[in-house]
């Protein structure tokens, strides 16, 4: 049953040349179930072309809060990922984030 508090949230960067995934895909994609009055991310995963680096970003944006600001997040990428993908996946953090508040300023509205 879905849970009416939470919302799927994509964002979207580019990747560099020379990354795996490049070959299957032209943009960096992370997903996360956030919750919506909170927004803390239940849940994250990204395609990135290993299932361990999904995983490890999974568990490192598992948990953030998107209402406390992305400074912490983008700090956590550049101190523990050390792929080719940093900039990608700061950028497509950024899109989520973005994407989060423009829809939770959109509900306000509704409200």
């Amino acid at each position: 049953m879905i849970n009416l508090n939470t919302m799927f949230i994509a964002g979207h960067a580019r990747l560099p040349q020379g990354m795996a995934a490049k070959s299957v895909f032209d943009t960096l994609t992370i997903t996360a179930e956030v919750d919506i009055k909170y927004g803390v991310i239940l849940e994250a995963s990204c395609t990135l072309a290993t299932d361990h680096g999904r995983a490890f970003i999974g568990q490192l944006l598992k948990g953030i809060s998107l209402n406390d600001g992305i400074d912490q997040p983008i700090e956590y990428i550049q101190k523990y990922y050390r792929g080719k993908a940093t900039n990608a996946l700061i950028a497509a953090l950024k899109d989520l984030d973005l994407h989060f508040h423009q829809i939770k300023n959109e509900r306000k509205k509704e409200e």
